[in-house]
């Protein structure tokens, strides 16, 4: 923890006797913090730190309670207000204010009025929710405290539910890293009391339940939107993905187990195996929970069927809700012997052999025609904010005219159409497109003219800034908030050194499918 709240702890000296170490050593630390008059707490296990809150860049199309992105040490943190979550009326940021950075599924600020303490609270002191009536829905709790640090009372918020009514694309993150965070959560003092169960990851692939033991697996993440297809590889690769600057083959379990193909949804998930220093990325159609299975209820699978064969992967059958829910439990060991896994991790080895050639082949030429490392854009304004949209999209800016051509029966997404050389060129209000409030005209408005699938577009902006080189090594993808903002702003340029941030625009996502035909009818 680095954060000056979090060193500061409630520590009451502590006792001599035995009795007391062994009451001690049951204590789970808990944050506690308030909203309004009311006063709430969190594992202290996600917490990372407290921090003053910090300036924000607002994101178009994003929830509501979305404050804005933040530049924590290099990395782009999404600051959330919960007194909107929870309803309240909002309040200015002062002094007390704070932000709780929780890793769920990513690291998230939560802006409070006040951190209180950091407590240490017995487990006979945790209760379930009940009947309470407060500011926020008892299902967004996961426990009450009481009588502790001078509380009567102190709601334990679920963090994960919380996020999950505005958050859709966050939530579906936190719910599988939860997952495997799971394992870590739990103390040495439960490995006796767990040996004789086992903790399993399971996921459906088919409509067909599998797992695999929790500490072969490294992480749960979402399928990226692109795959590197590697050329005469077997079918049952899907490519190699980019995972925190490592190369992660993928692979079908789908296709392993020669079962029907299906496209990818949101439902989709990687599952990260591990076996010593390997890792490979296995697809599943969705991830279900973290089981805790005695292992009175798990059977070895019978040796004819599993001699060889697709089969040979399932170590074991567990048993479950009286024999009526079978998960079958896949042994990493055989799933690492499986012809797909071995290809896939060859297709890995070719493509770093190949990437390492390419890489000596740029640098020698970096030598001799300089670097081409950097992403030219055009930043825009709109209010406070940058954003940047790639050069070669823009065909030309214009002067906004002093009055826009309204055309009946135009989409009401069009202001209107302007005359540029003697062509009709539709003009949208950006502000208006993504959902930010309306200004009066100005003379630093520019219209931005894009092609957009053969049709020439305007789009209204509050002004011009500059045209900007961008290291690429300073763009990366922006947080996903919401399914329409993960399309049109998925990357951001995170200029460190200059403190700026600046969201880069895909033109092709401002106009949808559907109003194409609009404004092709439009500009004819």
């Amino acid at each position: 923890m680095t954060s000056d709240s979090l060193k500061e702890r409630d520590a009451a000296p502590p006792a001599d006797d035995e009795e007391h170490d062994e009451l001690g050593s049951d204590l789970r630390q808990f944050v506690t913090f308030l909203i309004g008059a009311e006063v709430f707490a969190v594992d202290m296990a996600p917490v990372q730190e407290i921090i003053r809150v910090p300036e924000v860049v607002r994101v178009p199309l994003a929830p509501p309670s979305l404050e804005g992105l933040a530049n924590l040490r290099g990395k782009v943190l999404p600051i959330i207000s919960l007194r909107h979550l929870f309803g309240l009326e909002e309040r200015d940021k002062d002094d007390t204010s704070r932000a709780l950075v929780i890793d769920i599924g990513q690291p998230l600020g939560f802006v409070v009025d006040r951190v209180a303490s950091v407590v240490g609270v017995e487990p006979s002191k945790i209760e379930a929710v009940g009947s309470i009536s407060s500011t926020v829905d008892t299902e967004l709790l996961s426990g009450l405290i009481k009588d502790v640090g001078g509380h009567t009372m102190i709601m334990v918020l679920d963090f994960t539910q919380l996020i999950g009514r505005e958050f859709a694309e966050i939530a579906s993150l936190a719910t599988s890293a939860g997952m495997v965070q799971e394992l870590s959560s739990h103390g040495e003092d439960d490995d006796e009391e767990s040996s004789d169960e086992l903790q399993l990851v399971s996921f459906e692939v088919a409509e067909q339940e599998y797992a695999i033991a929790i500490e072969n697996v490294q992480e749960i993440v979402q399928i990226p939107e692109h795959i590197v297809q590697v050329p005469r590889s077997e079918q049952h690769v899907l490519g190699v993905m980019s995972l925190r600057n490592r190369l992660l083959p993928l692979v079908s379990l789908r296709r392993m187990f020669a079962l029907p193909p299906r496209d990818a949804d949101e439902h989709s998930r990687i599952v990260v195996v591990s076996l010593g220093g390997t890792s490979v990325g296995v697809v599943m159609d969705s991830v279900n929970e973290v089981l805790r299975v005695a292992k009175t209820d798990v059977e070895a699978m019978p040796g004819l069927l599993s001699r060889d064969g697709d089969l040979a992967e399932i170590s074991d059958i567990c048993r479950l809700e009286g024999g009526e829910r079978l998960v079958s439990i896949l042994s990493t060991d055989h799933l690492f012997r499986h012809s797909a896994i071995e290809e896939a991790l060859t297709t890995l080895d070719t493509l770093k052999e190949e990437e390492q050639l390419a890489a000596d082949s740029a640098a020698d030429e970096y030598d001799e025609a300089g670097a081409d490392d950097d992403e030219q854009v055009v930043v825009f304004r709109l209010d406070k904010e940058e954003f940047g949209v790639p050069i070669e999209s823009v065909q030309e800016i214009v002067r906004v005219p002093e009055e826009l051509t309204h055309v009946p029966k135009a989409p009401a997404f069009v202001e209107g159409v302007i005359n540029l050389r003697g062509t009709v060129l539709p003009v949208i209000d950006l502000r208006r497109r993504l959902g930010l409030s309306s200004v009066e005209r100005s003379d630093r408005q520019r219209v931005m003219v894009f092609l957009i699938e053969g049709a020439r577009t305007g789009f209204i902006v509050d002004s011009v800034a500059e045209v900007l080189k961008i290291p690429k090594s300073a763009i990366e993808p922006a947080p996903r908030l919401s399914g329409q903002q993960a399309k049109l702003l998925a990357r951001m340029a995170n200029l460190e050194r200059e403190q700026r941030l600046v969201q880069l625009i895909d033109p092709t996502q401002l106009i949808q499918e559907r109003e194409m035909a609009d404004l092709a009818e439009l500009s004819a």
